[in-house]
Order: C-alpha cells, then sequence, then structure tokens
C-alpha cells in the first residue's frame, strides 16, 4: 500500500542540471546512493533535460538508464542506446521570428541542429559554461539560414537576466500557439516546439511503459519544468527554484548544491509506496 492510501510512484522524471547534479554538474554520494534506492524499489527513472541528446549520454551511462528520456525539454524523446523515438523541431516561422526579434538586442544566439551546437561567434558569455555543461565544442557558422528546417532549439543567453524575462515575454506573445519559450537557466531563454515541452514528454514516457500519469513523479528547479510538474502525480521543486516554479510543486526539498533530490527520493518518493507487482 502506498502512504495514505496515495498513488504509489513508479515513475520518476528528474532534470538534470539544477536538480540532478550539483553545482559543478557532479552526481553526489548521496544522490547516488537514493537512486540506487529507486533501482531496488523497482521504480523507473528518467531524465528530462533542456540539453541536446548528446550531452545527455554521460548521466545515462553513469546511472544505468534503462528506459528512453527526453532531450531539447521534451522535444526529443531517445531510447538509452541512442536511437531517436521521437523528434519535434521547430517550425521555420517560429524560428525566423525568434531570431529576428533576438537580433534587436544584446544577446547571444545559439542553434541547435543536427546533433551540432551553432554559433556565429564564440566570444560570448557563458561559451565556456555550456562547452564544460554539453562536454563538447561549438561549430561556429556564418549565419543560420541553412539550418532553419531542421531546428530542434534556438538560444538566447545573456548575463542581463531582466533582459531574458523581458524577452521570453515578448516572443511569447509572437509565437503563441506556434513554438513555446521559456528559460531553463536564468541566463538561457529557450524556443522549441510547441511538443517540445516536460509536460507531454512525460505523459509520453509514461504511456510507452504503460504507466498511470497518477503514478509519476516529477523533479526540477526551473521554469520549464513546470510543465511536467502539471501532468505528474506528484512533484519536487528544489530549495533554489524560484517562487513561482515552488508554487506548482507538491513539495520543496533542499537546494542541488546540498543533494535535495536525495532527499526528495528518500523522504517523499519512497515512503508513497512501491509500485505494483
Amino acid at each position: 500500500m502506498s502512504a495514505g492510501g496515495q498513488h504509489p510512484v513508479r515513475l520518476v522524471l528528474s532534470d538534470i542540471d539544477g536538480t540532478l547534479l550539483l553545482p559543478d554538474h557532479s552526481l553526489g554520494a548521496r544522490t547516488q546512493a537514493a537512486l540506487a534506492q529507486l533501482r531496488e524499489a523497482g521504480i523507473a527513472l528518467s531524465l528530462a533535460s533542456a540539453r541536446p541528446p548528446l550531452a545527455m549520454r554521460k548521466q545515462i551511462a553513469a546511472i544505468g538508464i534503462d528506459v528512453p528520456v527526453a532531450a531539447f525539454n521534451g522535444g526529443t524523446l531517445m531510447a538509452p542506446d541512442g536511437r531517436y523515438i521521437k523528434v519535434s523541431p521547430l517550425a521555420r516561422q517560429p524560428a525566423e521570428t525568434a531570431l529576428a526579434l533576438f537580433a534587436q538586442y544584446p544577446v547571444a544566439v545559439w542553434l541547435f541542429a543536427d546533433d551540432q551546437w551553432l554559433v556565429l561567434d564564440r566570444t560570448a558569455a557563458y561559451m565556456q559554461k555550456e562547452r564544460d555543461v554539453l562536454g563538447y565544442d561549438e561549430v561556429v557558422v556564418p549565419n543560420f539560414e541553412p539550418y532553419l528546417d531542421r531546428v530542434d532549439k534556438i538560444v538566447a543567453t545573456s548575463a542581463d537576466f531582466d533582459l531574458l524575462i523581458e524577452l521570453e515575454k515578448k516572443l511569447l506573445s509572437q509565437i503563441e500557439g506556434q513554438a513555446l519559450a521559456s528559460r531553463s537557466q536564468d541566463y538561457y531563454l529557450d524556443v522549441t516546439d510547441l511538443a517540445a515541452n516536460k509536460g507531454d514528454a512525460l505523459a509520453s514516457l509514461a504511456e510507452h511503459l504503460g504507466i498511470a500519469l497518477e503514478e509519476t513523479a516529477a523533479m526540477g528547479d526551473g521554469g520549464n519544468d513546470v510543465a511536467m510538474f502539471l501532468r505528474a502525480g506528484f512533484s519536487v521543486a528544489m530549495g533554489q527554484s524560484s517562487d513561482e516554479v515552488k508554487r506548482h510543486a507538491s513539495a520543496v526539498t533542499g537546494s542541488n548544491a546540498d543533494e535535495g533530490i536525495a532527499d526528495a527520493i528518500v523522504k517523499m518518493i519512497l515512503p508513497r509506496g512501491r509500485p505494483h507487482s
């Protein structure tokens, strides 16, 4: 029986950066131990991230993920062996709209397509941080035009966080019903296809595994994680999350610096019960 007659958790979907990993992008010892307890309990673990697929493979291998994962905020569902199960590229019109808006402001713009990280120059802020996160280097191109029919994600990045908040609002009003814009980090503004959201990713993963949404749990820290909070049976926001993100979660744990995910798993998720045999 699950605690208090609640639905047991059979699938946990976790964000990576700011949730699963420590600030230095390593996997903490307490988190590793908690993930082992999930496996022992027979609870499936999957990952959902704004990262491209190539940048998720290290975590997939290190943790031993054996179910599909969601890259590009859910725009790409990928099997553990690297096969793409579902791809939702950004349509050309909203891609052009986003690029035109960003060109009017002092932001660096990146484009992800063809399994590559494409940039117009490599001197912008956060370039080294992105290299460290992705684990591979950028490709400099003269313009993005040749790739606009197969874009996985567009990113605007800036040290002016308030500017990105303003751009998010402006862009959403221009691409409503066509695409999504959300900040996966304070310094990133991601633009993806409508289907590229973690809520739909959770639903697709649960359906793939034959698990009801009521039997899922989601954990994250950013605005792009709210979509899966709204669909999951139980959701946990990290301690460093904004008040707006926390407001949509079932519970709040410690920060990723304190390995709050480990506490959430051990104290909140496992006590909710085990999956049916």
